[in-house]
């Protein structure tokens, strides 16, 4: 099993790799790469993308390669599990409003605003860890339960309009989206490889999971 971590020049994907390949090599769960070969992105096993930077930027930049149209295929066509994380889960709403509005992928019913807050005590951007909240069961939650830590950074967030499809929450100045899944597609707010021994537990679950 090959588990492909899309690289389209979008942050640093070392920690991201390093975390991936411990859980695969101690659990016999296949190779980890981190490729921006289309070729490859279409035949993977699992995908992930990952994402630092602006909304607007990182869209535009999978546009300019062919790597979105592997993407797709490999997600719609062939089936093949996706995970996005942070800016890579944004990127799978409808739209964000980060500087201009941006045409996201439309895998989730949802849109992605600026991060408002009513407590001057709060700082933007939310950085940091805070506790999920869990709303809806999914495979990849096997074993992580409400309370659970997970480490943030980010100034937007993904307001999602099908709730079904929002699985857990954070509390910071109201509820804000951590993760959600559609079909065979998941997307985390959080980083996992930042987020100690329970990000290593949701890794683990997405290279388990058979959607």
């Amino acid at each position: 099993m090959l588990t492909a971590l899309i690289d389209y020049e979008s942050g640093n994907l070392h920690s991201a790799l390093k975390a991936f390949e411990i859980i695969s090599n101690k659990n016999s769960l296949g190779s980890v790469k981190i490729t921006g070969d289309p070729d490859i992105i279409s035949k993977a096993d699992r995908l992930v993308l990952p994402g630092d930077g602006a909304f607007p930027a990182c869209k535009q930049a999978l546009e300019r390669s062919e790597i979105f149209e592997a993407l797709k295929y490999a997600v719609f066509a062939k089936g093949t599990p996706f995970l996005g994380i942070c800016v890579g889960m944004q990127l799978m709403a409808n739209k964000g409003f980060e500087f201009e509005q941006t045409n996201g992928f439309g895998w989730i019913n949802g849109e992605v605003e600026k991060i408002t807050l009513s407590d001057p005590d709060l700082k933007i951007p939310h950085m940091g860890w805070n506790e999920i909240i869990i709303e809806n069961d999914h495979p990849i939650l096997n074993e992580i339960k409400n309370g659970d830590h997970f480490y943030f950074i980010h100034s937007y967030q993904m307001k999602v309009l099908s709730q079904e499809q929002r699985l857990a929450h954070v509390s910071y100045g109201g509820d804000i989206t951590a993760i959600v899944a559609k079909d065979n597609m998941v997307g985390l707010q959080f980083h996992p490889e930042k987020s100690s021994l329970s990000g290593m537990k949701i890794i683990q679950n997405f290279l388990e999971w058979q959607p």
